[in-house]
């Protein structure tokens, strides 16, 4: 059978060779990756008979030659197809060098398939390899990425040179094994084996990526003593790995101590000082390197013009992209696309959109940058849009366009985008990746499926500092802070926290009323030293505040140098919570002579200071003050404030105008500080009208269901309140059991509403009803619920949960010990005036923060004032 056509080609003697051969038609090229197959030798009739006679011996040795030479033509002259056949189609195997051309061809044409087989015949025909045989089956092997097959093969060579090292850790470092790279190069050492010029570039390669300083300062002393001091690719390569490293002053110490220096020595010093956060230095190097007239190639300038994006400067951003054009590189891909990432860290979306729509070549990196621009600056929806012409274009996205296209589904709560974007990358293999693991867990936890989070979690192979972070602040936004404080404990034993890490801990502690954990939190972070970084002050202002320590909080307070308008805002929430609205409105007075501006956020917590406290005047005077004064639109929130100040001192018809007079559509809160004005006041008529407005907002709160009862309820109108009570069981309206949590020794526990599962429930008991019997004895009556009273506010709104935590309390701490208790719904009169009365009764100061206020009860005296409890 005739072997595989070629081409024709001018050179008749190799054709009358290869004609002049017959053998079987070779197998298909498939793949053998996995495995070197044995080679089974053709075995003749004769084939343990004695030697042939001399002339057939040289026959048989002129065939070997003619064929070994025949081998190397075919592959001199690119017939891959036809070598190969010639190779497996051959009684005896080639000698060396048709070997060796064979393999150089397999590597040039990245003909995977064909050099495993070749490797193959190879390896079941020499038990060893010599040295020009085993370094070009290494350097083919390498290039392939196939590390585990060129380790048998280096395993084979009883012979090996610098060469054969050097494309091992090489190799090694290429695929990613930097640590089995390093362990080489030291093996070739004690070898004793001397390194050359080549084999210094891929050790510092390795250094850098890791990165290890201490190993990499060691290779540099190897460079000095092997005399490889004054290499240019040396030099560089160490450049490039104190930048890696993070060293850059000896980093610039190399280049500036080189007597010779080239493109690429300007880049490496260059992309250094960015990768550095030295955008300045990195900018300055590069106006020297033109003043030393030295031409800057494509990487320099792509690298510029990425940087020239984080200085926020337009203007040298705009003067960058004229020097580049008139440089020639306009209609480059890269640098368009790195013209792109610029115009997006400048936030100027609209002149990298036109960048991107004049592109007539678009990449993957292109779409991708268009699509994390648009994420980064506050567009997701755009991010979105332009992910889904991707998709019409048929651009295969990689890991980064995933994991930006995620950010932008979370932003969204596109939970029906996500989850197909998950399934894609599960398709492509991008879900091993970190970035996309990481956006995967950010997309779901914001999706209120903290769940599939967790099981993303689970499977991930490699976490970072930023899964960890994104778990435990998941488990925050949906409501589930014991598990993030579980997560962030069982995290310290494996990963090094970062701000983000801390702030999302103390968020746990601030949000269950956990101040021993805090406080814990708070020395690590000063361990750290990291207590002034990002939101990390403000962080623990908002977990002493909640937590009911204003010392604590203002002595934090004092001592931030850096106060935001968020850090003035915590404490005036702080202030107003704890019922001093007088020194809020002073502090406030304060921040604005220091020359903060107050924003939205300032004012609401002025607002309820206000209300609270029934300061009309001062109320309306800081309502206008926020637009005349700082041009700031009221929002529902101030105007809620405002009805509520008006209606709580009992000026309705006031309240009511106020809401006909908005120029936004009051929602059910507005609607609702004005129902429960009218509740407080006992005006049925106007409440009823309230009621009706916020029943058709929020037909299934039921909350504002149980408000509009207790308004019938005081004005004595049962039938009313059997109808609502009717409602709200047709409509089965049930609010989540009540919950309250106490911290005793370092320890947060939970109590339900009617709990009996508590281990202590009987001691609990007996302490409460003792507790109850004393209050009558001193002439106290607690409110509490019955059996056969219609539904109240009490019973659905509070559950009563606290008084078992503060029971809890009495028993497992010493006494004159503060007892702080945090639940998730609103204090009832009746807890409020047990709590007064336990407080006077003990001597003990006890803080209750539910979802309206923060109480403190010292002396039977609550800093609310009793406002609402009247």
């Amino acid at each position: 059978m005739p072997p595989p056509s070629a081409r024709t080609h001018p050179n008749p003697p190799l054709l009358h060779l290869l004609a002049s051969h017959r053998a079987p038609q070779p197998l298909p090229l498939t793949p053998a990756h996995g495995h070197l197959p044995p080679r089974k030798r053709p075995r003749g009739v004769g084939s343990a008979a004695a030697p042939p006679p001399p002339r057939a011996a040289a026959s048989a040795e002129a065939t070997y030659s003619d064929r070994s030479a025949a081998l190397r033509a075919l592959c001199s002259h690119g017939q891959l197809a036809q070598a190969l056949w010639l190779l497996e189609s051959s009684p005896e195997p080639p000698d060396e060098g048709a070997y060796v051309a064979l393999f150089r061809l397999c590597e040039w044409r990245r003909a995977v398939d064909a050099g495993m087989r070749a490797c193959a015949h190879a390896d079941a025909e020499h038990p060893s390899f010599r040295l020009r045989l085993g370094n070009a089956m290494l350097s083919m092997l390498v290039r392939f990425g196939e590390i585990w097959h060129a380790w048998r093969v280096f395993a084979k060579m009883p012979e090996r040179d610098v060469f054969s090292w050097n494309v091992m850790v090489g190799g090694y470092g290429k695929v990613g094994f930097l640590e089995e790279a390093l362990d080489l190069y030291y093996r070739m050492l004690w070898a004793g084996m001397r390194p050359d010029v080549y084999t210094f570039p891929c050790v510092l390669r390795t250094c850098g990526g890791i990165p290890d300083w201490r190993m990499g300062r060691e290779v540099h002393a190897h460079v000095l003593r092997f005399g490889f001091g004054d290499e240019v690719d040396v030099l560089n390569a160490l450049v490039t790995m104190y930048a890696k490293c993070g060293d850059v002053v000896a980093a610039r110490k190399v280049f500036d101590g080189m007597a010779v220096t080239d493109c690429i020595s300007w880049n490496a010093m260059i992309a250094g000082h960015f990768e550095n956060h030295e955008c300045e230095a990195g900018l300055e190097l590069f106006l020297t390197m033109l003043e030393n007239e030295v031409q800057p190639n494509l990487m320099t300038i792509t690298s510029v013009t990425v940087a020239s994006g984080m200085l926020s400067e337009v203007g040298f951003a705009k003067e960058m992209h004229g020097f580049a054009v008139k440089r020639g590189f306009a209609i480059d891909v890269a640098f368009c696309n790195s013209l792109i990432q610029m115009y997006t860290s400048l936030g100027r979306m609209g002149d990298a959109g036109k960048i991107f729509s004049r592109m007539e070549t678009k990449d993957a990196m292109s779409w991708t940058a268009m699509i994390s621009g648009y994420e980064k600056n506050g567009f997701p929806d755009k991010a979105l849009e332009v992910y889904a012409l991707m998709e019409l274009h048929n651009v295969s996205p990689d890991d980064v366009t995933i994991a930006s296209a995620l950010a932008a589904c979370a932003c969204l709560g596109r939970l029906d985008v996500g989850i197909k974007l998950h399934e894609l990358a599960q398709n492509k293999g991008f879900i091993r990746y970190v970035v996309v693991a990481n956006a995967l867990l950010e997309m779901y936890a914001k999706s209120k499926h903290i769940d599939k989070a967790i099981e993303v979690f689970k499977f991930m192979a490699e976490k970072d500092v930023v899964s960890w972070s994104s778990m435990i602040a998941g488990f925050c936004i949906n409501h589930r802070s014991f598990e993030a404080l579980y997560y962030f404990r069982y995290m310290l034993g494996h990963v090094k926290p970062n701000s983000v890490t801390f702030i999302a801990a103390l968020s746990a502690c601030a949000a269950t009323g956990a101040l021993r954990s805090g406080k814990e939190i708070h020395a690590h972070v000063l361990r750290c030293g990291i207590g002034s970084e990002g939101y990390v002050p403000n962080a623990l202002l908002d977990l002493y505040v909640k937590c009911g320590q204003t010392s604590y909080a203002w002595a934090q307070f004092s001592v931030h140098s850096e106060k935001d308008v968020v850090s003035w805002n915590i404490m005036l929430s702080g202030f107003v919570a704890h019922g001093h609205g007088d020194i809020a409105l002073s502090l406030f007075n304060q921040m604005v002579e220091m020359g903060e501006h107050p924003d939205e956020v300032t004012f609401i917590a002025l607002l309820c200071a206000c209300s609270r406290a029934g300061m009309v005047i001062q109320g309306w005077e800081l309502f206008h003050m926020m637009t005349e004064k700082f041009s700031i639109v009221p929002n529902l929130k101030h105007y809620a404030c405002m009805v509520d100040l008006l209606s709580r001192v009992g000026k309705l018809t006031e309240a009511y105008n106020l809401i006909n007079r908005m120029p936004i559509k009051p929602d059910a809160a507005v609607w609702g500080a004005l129902l429960n004005g009218c509740r407080i006041h006992r005006h049925v008529e106007l409440g009823e009208l309230a009621a009706k407005v916020i029943l058709e907002l929020e037909p299934n709160d039921a909350a504002y269901h149980v408000l509009l009862c207790d308004l019938y309820t005081d004005a004595g109108k049962w039938a009313q309140v059997a109808r609502v009570r009717k409602t709200m069981r047709e409509k089965g309206l049930e609010q989540d059991n009540g919950c309250s949590w106490v911290e005793v020794k370092g320890v947060t526990h939970a109590f339900l509403t009617d709990d009996e599962s508590h281990p202590q429930i009987k001691e609990i008991n007996v302490v409460l009803h003792g507790i109850y019997e004393r209050m009558k004895a001193c002439g106290f009556a607690p409110v509490d619920s019955l059996e056969d009273k219609e539904v109240s506010e009490d019973d659905i709104l509070c559950g009563h949960s606290e008084r078992l935590a503060v029971a809890f309390g009495l028993i497992n701490t010493t006494p004159g010990t503060t007892i702080s208790v945090t639940k998730n719904r609103y204090t009832c009169q009746s807890c409020h005036m047990i709590f007064k009365a336990i407080s006077e009764i003990v001597r003990r100061e006890i803080t209750v923060r539910d979802t309206k206020q923060l109480h403190c009860f010292k002396d039977g005296d609550c800093s609310c004032g009793d406002i609402g409890y009247g």
